[in-house]
């Protein structure tokens, strides 16, 4: 097959993460902007949105040999806007070179193209690297704001609907900040964070001072945002709280919502510019830190996973524990935030990393915690005291405040959530199929997974993990 070769100017078919491919146009990147080592790319700007990004060279496509193909296999009422918009464009420069044949000089000198518009850091606009002469080709576009996949393969497409962004829960986000009068649902971060209320309503975290419970804590001097379901005010977009601060942090339920809400419309990826920091802290699958970035950096964002281990009480005591790995320099520039939040913090090297250690250690725990409740239902099915198993337990080798707490919750019937029955099951599903992956035999893990099943099926999902107690009684 004969190699095609691309330049600035040229139209092309983009792919970007799992996103179909798009018709996009290959232009100049910001000049603080630099290209990902190693890659052959080429920086597009993509029709009919705001996005532009590092797209691989085997990833693109001419836009004219290919129309045909991607119109087949792309049906979506936004993406056919997207394509309109280019043949828009097609026609207006037809037009303006024809303008130009008429009324060019006597030389015969053809016009030269106009400059791109280079946005800076602190511009409010995100519509960055957009073509002043291209302005008509999105203006008019509504702004999407919920997107659903169809299908899985090359050839699915997007079908966009017109429910608000902030009915959607994955895109639910916060901005916190410096103020005195923390959020009730923000109560755990807030008792090691200073938090001022400020009359824009716009919020953002600065690390307390030397009288943290900690010890002394040196704040950082980044600008820091929180995006979570819960917490402070309400930004309008997730693409709007990426452009607003330095680094930005993300804390969602599943791996889907960790995607919809950076590639999701006007997701954080529209509003990572050079610099910008991400730092996703939930508890997903290593295939997704890595997708999620390798976009971030494709933008030349900056990015980091931080999942945390540790549980509610943990939180509100600020003693999580913080697993890390991808941008060694964001961790760093985090430091003043992870001593807020917990009572120490590990880095692990790449993307990750993290990821794969998190849901190792949340396998081992789930699988721990089923086990106990078995133990529990057999003392009892036995004719054994309950309360008289735990006493012996908590005097033996496996005595910790974990054993001892959950159990004394089973035996009062509490099982009001420290960490979601439906969370852990999750992270045995994911650690089960990591192992799948890695060919590695995870048979305690399966079967603990079976038992948080039952217990979901048994409507515990809302519950405490000790709730999985209940799938043995019934």
């Amino acid at each position: 097959m004969a190699t095609v070769h691309l330049r600035i100017g040229d139209l092309v078919w983009g792919k970007l993460g799992r996103y179909p491919p798009w018709p996009g146009k290959i232009v100049s990147p910001p000049k603080d902007l630099k290209k990902p080592r190693g890659k052959k790319c080429h920086f597009v700007k993509f029709f009919g949105t705001e996005d532009h990004a590092w797209i691989k060279v085997e990833q693109l496509k001419p836009y004219h040999a290919h129309k045909e193909e991607m119109i087949k296999i792309n049906k979506g009422k936004r993406f056919q806007q997207a394509v309109d918009a280019v043949e828009d464009f097609l026609k207006k420069a037809k037009g303006k070179e024809q303008n130009s044949d008429g009324k060019g000089d006597s030389k015969g000198k053809k016009t030269p193209n106009k400059p791109l518009k280079i946005l800076e850091e602190d511009d409010e606009d995100l519509s960055a690297l957009k073509d002043p002469s291209e302005k008509d080709l999105t203006d008019s576009d509504p702004e999407p704001s919920t997107i659903e996949r169809l299908g899985a393969g090359p050839g699915s497409g997007f079908k966009w609907e017109s429910s608000p962004v902030k009915d959607d829960p994955h895109f639910h986000h916060f901005l916190l900040s410096q103020s005195e009068k923390p959020a009730s649902s923000m109560e755990p971060i807030s008792k090691r964070l200073k938090i001022i209320e400020e009359d824009t309503g716009s919020t953002s975290i600065q690390a307390a001072d030397s009288t943290a419970i900690n010890g002394s804590i040196t704040p950082t001097d980044k600008s820091v945002t929180c995006s979570s379901r819960k917490g402070a005010r309400l930004g309008r977009t997730p693409a709007e709280v990426a452009s607003m601060c330095d680094i930005t942090f993300s804390c969602v339920s599943d791996p889907k919502a960790a995607r919809d809400l950076v590639l999701g419309p006007s997701g954080v990826l529209q509003g990572i510019r050079p610099g910008k920091c991400y730092v996703e802290m939930s508890t997903v699958d290593p295939e997704t830190i890595t997708e999620l970035s390798q976009v971030i950096t494709s933008r030349g964002g900056r990015f980091l996973e931080a999942p945390v281990a540790g549980s509610q009480q943990l939180s509100n005591d600020g003693m999580l524990v913080i697993l890390a790995a991808g941008d060694r320099t964001v961790y760093e520039d985090c430091s003043s935030c992870f001593q807020a939040m917990g009572k120490t913090s590990f880095f692990l090297g790449e993307a990750g990393n993290a990821a794969r250690m998190m849901l190792i250690l949340n396998m081992v725990q789930g699988s721990f915690m089923a086990t106990i409740a078995e133990g529990l239902t057999l003392a009892q099915a036995t004719g054994q005291s309950q309360q008289t198993f735990l006493d012996i337990l908590c005097q033996g080798q496996m005595a910790s405040t974990f054993v001892d707490q959950k159990c004394q919750n089973i035996l009062q019937g509490n099982f009001k959530p420290d960490y979601y029955l439906k969370h852990i099951q999750k992270d045995l599903r994911l650690a089960i199929s990591m192992g799948d992956m890695a060919n590695h035999p995870t048979p305690m893990a399966a079967a603990a997974n079976e038992v948080y099943k039952r217990a979901k099926a048994l409507d515990q999902s809302d519950n405490d993990i000790s709730a999985v107690y209940r799938a043995y009684i019934h």
